[in-house]
This record gives structure tokens, sequence and C-alpha cells, in this order.
């Protein structure tokens, strides 16, 4: 009589039967347990491209591709990179504009693709169970609408965004950046992996167009403070007023649709939220 699977391999059937038998049913988070936290500074064995000319974006947003045929309703994962890795490839009628970093198990990306159906978002994930949960549920979401145009401009890619953001995207390409409750890295050592820092906002400044807004809510109020406090000190942000905060659709939707802000609603935590404009760059 053979042994029952233990749980690691009751999660490696269940995924390989996703792949093997098609995604139509939305993946189940229990077969896709993963740390709460990845060490940012690893190599984890990433796969990116050389410059966002040599992305390949066919297989994450494959709708709009020029002839592209029948839709396909599959995600790829982080493996599909390294054969167009040097290539030049077909590019897409539309770019991405719109990215959620760290976008944990897409909740966020679920809820914008009908607000901003003309837009194609991109979600970047470091874990790598996490990203494959978000992959499958984007493919099991085109399976059930296969009628329309619904979830065919949203993609989530395994990325380290704190290393490689411009490898993927060209300067001033964005429209948008969400960042969504983020690991708070309490420990004072451990502040330099936070995904707010005066470096980093100077990458977030060179992908962002002109116009383009810094999205960002946490439930941790040094965190909310520390975030306010390096963008407001950057020349190429300013911070966005309250009223017109509070106009801004998208505000609502992080607010209530992401994984995290369900769980602080449900704890009756606070949410603290700042916006902040991409400035012009000054004259030389």
């Amino acid at each position: 009589m053979a042994e029952p699977l233990n749980k690691k391999q009751k999660r490696a059937h269940y995924r390989q039967a996703q792949k093997e038998n098609g995604i139509s049913q939305l993946p189940r988070k229990k077969f896709y347990r993963q740390r709460a936290h990845a060490n940012v500074f690893s190599d984890h064995h990433l796969v990116y491209p050389k410059t966002p000319d040599h992305m390949d974006w066919s297989t994450y947003f494959p709708a709009y591709v020029p002839d592209a045929g029948p839709i396909i309703t599959s995600q790829p994962t982080e493996t599909s990179l390294p054969d167009t890795a040097n290539l030049y490839p077909k590019k897409l009628t539309k770019e991405v504009e719109v990215v959620d970093i760290g976008c944990g198990f897409g909740g966020l990306l679920v809820a914008l693709a009908p607000a901003l159906p003309n837009t194609l978002l991109l979600g970047m994930e470091i874990r790598t169970s996490v990203a494959e949960y978000v992959q499958h549920r984007i493919a099991a979401l085109r399976t059930q609408n296969p009628a329309t145009d619904l979830y065919q401009n949203i993609g989530c890619l395994r990325a380290n965004t704190m290393k490689f953001l411009p490898n993927f995207f060209r300067k001033g390409q964005l429209t948008k950046a969400f960042i969504c409750f983020p690991d708070p890295h309490f420990k004072h050592r451990k502040h330099k992996a936070r995904i707010v820092s005066t470096t980093l906002n100077s990458e977030y400044a060179y992908v962002l167009r002109p116009g383009g807004i810094v999205y960002t809510i946490t439930d941790v109020e040094d965190l909310h403070h520390w975030m306010v406090q390096h963008l407001e000190a950057h020349p190429s942000f300013e911070r966005i007023s309250e009223e017109e905060q509070d106009a801004d659709p998208c505000v609502e939707i992080m607010k209530t649709e992401t994984e995290e802000s369900k769980k602080v609603e449900r704890n009756k935590g606070q949410k603290f939220i700042a916006l902040f404009r991409r400035l012009e760059d000054p004259p030389w």
C-alpha cells in the first residue's frame, strides 16, 4: 500500500496537474505555499533581459501581438525568458504602462484589469510560488472569459525590481507604479532592503514618464513616514494633494482589493496612503 503524500508532495502534484490538464479553475492558495519574505540581495537564479528591447512580452500578453491569431490563455513562468534573452522580439501593439511592484497574489492586478481595459498592467513578484499562483490565476480567468478581452491586459513575471527594473522598462515608459503593503523591514539594519529609498526612487523616476504616479499604501505608520520622507526629498517627485488622491479611482481599488488590504480590514487596522507625481525634468 502506497504511503500517503506529504504536504510538499501534494502541492507539487496539484501544480503539475494544473499544467498538464489546462488551467480552467482558479488556483488554491494552499498549494502555493511560500515564505512571507525573500532576500532581495540574493541571486535567486533570475533570468532578465539585457535591455527592454530584448524583452519578449508576447507570452505574457498574447492578445496584443500583431496578427496573433487565437488568443492563448496560459501564462509563462520565469523559465520562458532564456530562449529570447538575446533576440529582438516582435513588438506588441501596446506597451506595458502600469506595474505592481511586489504584486503578491495578484488582487490588485485582477481588480484593475476591467478598470483600465486599454492599458497593459504587469505584476512583478520575487517569490517563485506566489508568482506562479498569479500566473495560474490569470490563465484561469482568461479561460473563464473566452468571449471577451477581459484579463488579457494583465500579466505577471518573477523578478527582483530592486535590481532589474530598468532592464524591463525604458525611460519614461510607465504611467503608474503601485507599491502596496511592502515588507516593512522593521530592524534598522534591514532598512536598506526597503523598496522605497533614495537610490530606488531614482529608478522609479527613470521608468515613469512626467505626470506618472507612484502609489504607496501600508498599514505600518513608521514605514509610511519613511516612504513619504524619501519620495518628498527626491527632486523628481511631488506629493499629490489629498483632494486629488481621493478622486483617483485607482486609490479606492488599491485600498480594498489587495489581499493585504482585506487582511488589514479584517483586523480593523489603519491604512496609510500617499501618492507622488513624477515631475518634468528641469531644463539642462
